[in-house]
């Protein structure tokens, strides 16, 4: 018996996709969409290639014009009119999202998403009203690792207060799920708190549960106007090096009530997103951010890649990994092309 040519066989054309392991969807997609109450124009967001802000006016046609892809949620990120210390126009009545959300809910049948941070509403551009704090070489104090001199950091507790307002406006408005990504301790439970108490019980919560403190965000600093005007954020998002850390963060979740369990960035922390897959019956998002999206339209660009071919295989990479959800730049190529 020849046995040689045994896995072979398979990989011919009609079987190949008939024995695929792992199959991808444009219902597996979230387009993100960026709102912007500064601008009556679309503006280009150049290290994003094919990407814009679009005014508050344009945000359906924006909508729409992902649901023609065949993907049917959107996650949208708001560029607000103006910023302040505590952020406070990102739980206004009148904020770019509130705004957005109203309209698009009342003309698409899309699924909206709503980030809940307050990076792109502080004038600061850190995640959270600031108290004093630690610093290190990174934050903006010293560069001895054993001193101890006063900088700024993010009041938690505060924070929580302003998270749960945030939230109860996006469900005033209409969002059909929340999605806080500050990677502030207790954001989940604060926000349930004040989605119950104000009736709604029904919307869920996809927390950014493991997001890491990464270099892959850089384009989307700049699509979102929320780069901090000094230091980091490396006292709030998790370390690069750190694999358990992910799994006590996301089960701290997971006991406060969150719905879907986001591990950010995607493809640089495949493993993350198996670990939690495997170990909870929750389902898993997973966030190909900004970077990743950038770095293969500059190699393509270059002519060192084919876009749609390497997009396509970091995806089905991030779906069989074991994410039920991707966030990607991606989606509208992909979701037209599948």
């Amino acid at each position: 018996m020849n046995l040689t040519n045994r896995p072979r066989r398979l990989r011919q054309d009609r079987v190949r996709d008939l024995v695929s392991e792992t199959t991808l969807e444009p219902t597996d997609l979230i387009a993100p969409v960026f709102v912007d109450a500064t601008t009556d124009e679309r503006i280009q967001i150049e290290s994003m290639p094919g990407h814009e802000r679009v005014p508050i006016d344009e945000s359906v046609d924006r909508v729409e014009g992902v649901l023609e892809t065949g993907v049917e949620a959107v996650m949208l990120f708001g560029i607000p009119s103006s910023k302040d210390s505590a952020g406070s126009r990102a739980w206004a009545d009148d904020g770019v999202i509130q705004d957005a959300v109203r309209r698009i809910t009342a003309e698409t049948d899309a699924y909206v998403i709503t980030d809940v941070c307050l990076c792109e509403y502080t004038e600061h551009g850190h995640c959270g009203p600031l108290e004093p704090g630690l610093a290190d070489e990174k934050g903006g104090g010293t560069a001895d690792h054993g001193s101890r001199e006063s900088t700024l950091t993010v009041d938690n507790d505060a924070t929580l207060e302003s998270l749960e307002k945030i939230a109860v406006s996006h469900a005033e408005a209409g969002s059909d799920m929340i999605a806080p990504s500050g990677m502030m301790d207790g954001m989940v439970a604060a926000i349930r708190r004040g989605l119950d108490r104000a009736g709604f019980e029904h919307v869920p919560i996809m927390s950014y549960a493991a997001k890491y403190q990464s270099a892959f965000y850089g384009p989307f600093r700049d699509a979102a106007d929320g780069a901090p005007e000094f230091g980091g954020r490396r006292h709030y998002q998790m370390d690069p090096a750190n694999a358990r850390e992910a799994m006590r963060e996301v089960e701290l979740d997971v006991d406060q009530g969150a719905d879907v369990l986001m591990v950010k960035p995607a493809l640089p922390y495949l493993d993350v997103v198996r670990d939690v897959s495997r170990e909870f019956d929750h389902p898993v998002a997973a966030y190909n951010v900004s970077g990743e999206y950038a770095m293969l339209c500059a190699a393509a660009d270059k002519g060192w890649l084919d876009l749609e071919e390497v997009a396509l295989e970091s995806l089905v990479s991030i779906k069989r990994a074991g994410a039920d959800l991707i966030l990607t730049y991606f989606a509208e190529d992909v979701g037209r092309s599948l």
